[in-house]
């Protein structure tokens, strides 16, 4: 049995936003993740066999939305300093 699951961020900078935590989830090439950009949102659909792989690709995409997240609010306030 599949497990599944989605996020949904929306927003402006929805689409960028999950560009980069796409880039930099690439390395660990994780399968059973799919990601649909729409026009204001970005849904994020997971897909896995057991609930523990569910849930911890959840997290680790999530820690990464966080970073992002953190480093483009302090890449602009820098940009706005300057």
């Amino acid at each position: 049995m599949k497990i599944k699951g989605k996020l949904v961020f929306m927003g402006e900078e929805a689409g960028e936003m999950v560009d980069s935590i796409a880039k930099s989830l690439a390395p660990d090439n994780l399968s059973g993740i799919e990601t649909v950009s729409e026009k204001d949102a970005v849904t994020v659909s997971f897909m896995a066999d057991k609930i523990g792989t569910l849930l911890s690709s959840v997290d680790d995409y999530l820690m990464n939305a966080t970073i992002v997240e953190k480093l483009s609010y302090s890449l602009r306030q820098d940009s706005r300093q300057k």
